[in-house]
């Protein structure tokens, strides 16, 4: 009989045969999922509306940008952060331009808790480092938490301007970040 086992050598081949078969499963699926990656990796995956996205691509730009107004005729932009557990992660968001430079906000619902209720502005406070695509283009740049309240201020003033359907009624809601020249 092929399945009788006759000597204790011969049960821990046969347990060795049937333990070899989840790790050829995992095996199997982690190949996938290595596979995905590298494919997600080199055709980027935007983000889109309220769902994530991980790597940005398109026409890196390494030129410092002097004045951002070029914004003003973009609604959104994509925002790529770096996670603790090395994957992208990508969000749809404002900007606003204002001065010559880029702000770009993230408004919490009452009883939000900063940053912790957005996965985007942990990432931001523990790694400031940012890519940005607008249009067709990226930027990899650094953001700063605003601050000062004159800056938020005047920021959320040129917000309500250029989106004036979006109506903010509590400031301490909204958080500013800038984006950093250079």
């Amino acid at each position: 009989m092929p399945h009788e086992v006759r000597s204790p050598a011969g049960i821990i081949v046969a347990m060795r045969g049937r333990a070899k078969t989840p790790l050829i499963v995992g095996g199997a699926l982690l190949a996938c999922l290595a596979v995905a990656l590298v494919t997600l990796r080199i055709v980027g995956l935007d983000p889109r509306e309220r769902r994530p996205g991980l790597w940005l691509t398109g026409e890196l730009v390494t030129k410092p940008v002097t004045d951002w107004s070029f914004t003003d005729k973009n609604p959104t932009i994509f925002v790529q952060t770096r996670s603790w557990y090395g994957l992208p992660h990508s969000v749809t968001t404002t900007c606003i331009a204002h001065n010559g430079q880029l702000y770009l906000t993230s408004v919490y619902r009452p009883g939000g808790q900063f940053p912790r209720d957005r996965l985007w502005n942990r990432n931001i406070v523990r790694d400031p480092h940012v890519r940005l695509k607008i249009g067709d283009q990226v930027f990899d740049r650094t953001v700063a938490l605003v601050t000062d309240p004159a800056e938020k201020d005047a920021v959320l003033a040129t917000k309500a301007k250029k989106y004036p359907q979006q109506r903010i009624s509590d400031k301490s809601l909204v958080y500013v970040f800038r984006v950093q020249s250079g």
